[in-house]
């Protein structure tokens, strides 16, 4: 069979419905959204537009949000391929949920998070280690949230890697430093660079994090593109910022997918399991038990100083904070207990809304090798860097009259939730769509069944488990997020992160408290859908 099969030159269809989706609700809104911005009368001025783009501030804030970004992928690299080595070569008990849990912070809101490191690194850190309005800080946060897909990527990658070529150098006198040079690393490159990639986009277009732990002298593309919208009203500048910050993700996203495409050295039909050994004794086994530990410290300190918050009420531990949260409208004009019904009715419709457009791009990707898949690929990421204060302007302003009239609707919030949770799905439906055994397919057109009854009988059980993983990803992140939702979602109708923003930005310790009841909540929630990732994964298959 061709690699257009099992639809054949059907297959093409398949990709309307993402191509109509992303267009109707991102490129749409985005490009409406920056054209107004360099032309607000209805004509482009080219001195204007270059005057800003060529204005030093904007170039420092581009440099860096560049370097900070850098920096963090870096260390996050260094961390998790040290973390990922650990999961691809040892089998120990608790190895499934210890993993399962470096992935809870890659889905929870920055804006959780980044109050959890307040508390941690600020002028009353418990540790002693006042790091508020550093960059240092900054990048420590970018490592906790993103070392997941180091470890996630790498780690895959390194678990399907055939040990013999190790085996033989070890055999042939040259030590560990030298094998993994010479044997691993080059085999492993295209993973680590992929992930590298990954890292550096979520990085350079972080929000939350330089936000809340920048400080007001340290601002990104990102970050300056959401003041100059609605704090100054500049959307010239903004649409600038807008397409500088665009132009870089598109490159990433190139090489990304270009470093995904390359296969690693050598076969990787292994089973992992025939790999992976106990952890030795020795000082071999306590360093990786070392290393485990601390990483394992580092992921879990920051989420127990929500707990522990969420439990004080003045010096004493209560449950007080969590019976609050039915009481009382004064922040919002809802209750919080109604947010988080609001949260998960908006993460249903928008994980229906990521699996099936997502699905549906998944299969065109993987049964299409010509440029058209690749171009949806890439275009479908795309949300991922795109500004939240572009997108949620952008959406504002272009679905607002019919026949496309949402600005109401509460079909707003899981459409910009779904553009998010689009590209996970993919991500993790593309690799088991191609792992499915090409003879299964060839076997079942020869006893006469159809393209599509191949497809319905063959393929659909064997990756039926990865879109229930796809589901709870899309789920999660639909929880987690808060840049679009700011903008569009209705006061009425807050989402759980907007409601602990709220509850955050006022004073009092009362909703301090609630606030860290809610994020405490939320973190319960992730977790629970980050088990069902691992529960209905195939193996350790995906690039995240």
């Amino acid at each position: 069979m061709t690699s257009r099969e099992p639809f054949g030159r059907s297959i093409g269809l398949l990709a309307v419905i993402p191509a109509v989706f992303l267009a109707v609700f991102f490129l749409w809104p985005v490009t409406a959204i920056v054209w107004r911005g360099l032309a607000p009368d209805g004509s482009l001025d080219l001195a204007a537009t270059l005057d800003t783009a060529t204005n030093q501030r904007w170039w420092k804030v581009a440099w860096f949000t560049t370097w900070q970004a850098l920096v963090s992928t870096g260390v996050t690299l260094l961390a998790g391929i040290a973390i990922a080595r650990i999961f691809a070569k040892f089998e120990f008990v608790g190895r499934r949920w210890l993993r399962a849990g470096f992935t809870v912070p890659f889905v929870l809101p920055t804006v959780v998070v980044g109050t959890a490191f307040i508390a941690l690194l600020g002028s009353k850190s418990p540790i002693g280690l006042n790091l508020r309005d550093t960059v240092t800080a900054v990048i420590i946060a970018h490592v906790f949230f993103n070392v997941a897909i180091v470890v996630r990527t790498v780690g895959d990658a390194w678990a399907r890697l055939d040990p013999r070529p190790e085996q033989a150098s070890r055999t042939l006198g040259a030590g560990p430093w030298t094998t993994w040079r010479e044997i691993t690393l080059p085999r492993l490159l295209p993973s680590i660079l992929a992930s590298g990639s990954i890292v550096f986009l979520f990085s350079f277009t972080s929000f939350g994090v330089v936000l809340l732990l920048g400080g007001p002298a340290r601002t990104t593309l990102e970050v300056e593109t959401y003041i100059q919208t609605t704090a100054f009203l500049r959307l010239d500048v903004a649409a600038v910022l807008a397409m500088l910050q665009m132009s870089i993700v598109v490159l990433t996203l190139v090489f990304q997918r270009r470093m995904r495409s390359r296969p690693e050295i050598g076969e990787q039909q292994r089973s992992e399991q025939s790999i992976r050994q106990p952890i030795p004794s020795g000082r071999h086994g306590a360093a990786v038990i070392a290393t485990l530990a601390t990483a394992f410290a580092f992921m879990l300190t920051p989420l127990l100083v929500l707990v522990h918050e969420s439990l004080r009420s003045g010096d004493r531990y209560t449950l007080a904070n969590y019976s609050a949260l039915n009481d009382g409208t004064s922040v919002m004009f809802v209750t919080p207990l109604e947010a988080i019904w609001n949260s998960l009715r908006f993460g249903i419709a928008a994980t229906a809304l990521a699996v099936v457009i997502g699905g549906l791009a998944a299969v065109t990707i993987a049964y299409t090798s010509g440029r058209a898949g690749r171009t949806l690929d890439l275009t479908l990421m795309l949300p991922l860097g795109t500004s939240a204060a572009t997108l949620g302007f952008g959406i504002l302003i272009t679905l607002d009259e019919p026949p496309l009239d949402l600005r109401t609707s509460l079909w707003l919030v899981p459409i910009a939730h779904a553009l998010v949770g689009i590209p996970f799905v993919i991500r993790l439906l593309v690799p088991s769509i191609r792992a499915v055994d090409d003879r299964l397919r060839k076997a079942a057109r020869v006893l006469g069944a159809s393209p599509w009854k191949t497809w319905v009988s063959v393929d659909v059980p064997l990756v039926a488990r990865s879109v229930l993983a796809a589901a709870g990803f899309a789920f999660a992140i639909s929880l987690g997020e808060f840049g679009a939702t700011a903008f569009i979602a209705r006061p009425e109708h807050p989402t759980l992160p907007t409601a602990i923003v709220r509850y955050l930005s006022r004073p009092g310790a009362a909703n301090f408290g609630q606030a860290m009841a809610m994020s405490t909540i939320l973190m319960g929630v992730t977790v629970c859908a980050v088990l069902v990732i691992e529960r209905f994964r195939i193996g350790d298959t995906g690039d995240f």
